[in-house]
């Protein structure tokens, strides 16, 4: 999905989070707005001329958990999470 969004107009890269039925495209999506939106109020960038210009997806911290199961086994059961980064810049 990253390598998807990578180079992007930031429009395009949009429109193709809003259509993507995968479950990491909504808050991708939030965070790709977020970024406009900070990109256009503190740096006073023109959301026109934006791209996507990185994407970075990096593993995040593993919270351990556990399920008991038959003749006092445990399963470990770790729920994963991923940091984020994505940068937007004006085209030339």
């Amino acid at each position: 999905m990253c390598d998807m969004m990578r180079g992007k107009d930031v429009k395009i890269a949009t429109a193709y989070l809003m259509q993507t039925p995968k479950a990491a495209s909504e808050p991708m999506l939030k965070l790709l707005k977020s970024a406009v939106a900070n990109a256009e109020h503190n740096n006073g960038m023109d959301v026109e001329n934006l791209y996507v210009s990185t994407v970075v997806a990096n593993p995040g911290p593993t919270l351990k958990r556990g399920m008991p199961r038959a003749k006092g086994s445990y399963n470990r059961i770790l729920k994963r999470t991923t940091h984020i980064t994505i940068g937007v810049s004006e085209k030339a």
